[in-house]
């Protein structure tokens, strides 16, 4: 007669797993809500990227490519100005006019004093 072969041995997970299964579920205190992993601090921390309040108002956009090449410029505004001139002559004219309005604009006005 031959001895009957060995058991199968379980694996170290296997073991877990059956001794999870025998354990009833633990209950929690309340009140006392388990937010992260122990020895972790959970203090919130100021967050690097705050608001200074700052926002754009007026824009200017100018393509110059290069010799040959048409120049535009587009001037825009949280107001409502909304301008784009092509060609030296008034695209010139036009960052003028953006510089002048930018001086003029009741919405860049009013914020001046609040930076300071």
């Amino acid at each position: 007669m031959t001895a009957p072969p060995p058991a199968p041995s379980k694996s170290p997970l296997d073991q877990r797993v059956a001794e999870d299964a025998k354990q009833p579920p633990t209950q929690q205190v309340a009140g006392a809500l388990k937010v992260v992993a122990e020895g972790v601090p959970s203090s919130v921390r100021p967050d690097p990227h705050t608001d200074d309040g700052r926002r754009p108002v007026a824009w200017l956009h100018i393509v110059a490519p290069g010799r040959g090449v048409t120049p535009s410029v587009r001037s825009w505004c949280a107001c409502g100005r909304d301008l784009f001139a092509a060609g030296q002559r008034r695209a010139l004219a036009l960052i003028e006019d953006h510089v002048q309005h930018r001086s003029l604009c009741p919405l860049l006005i009013s914020q001046e004093g609040k930076a300071a």
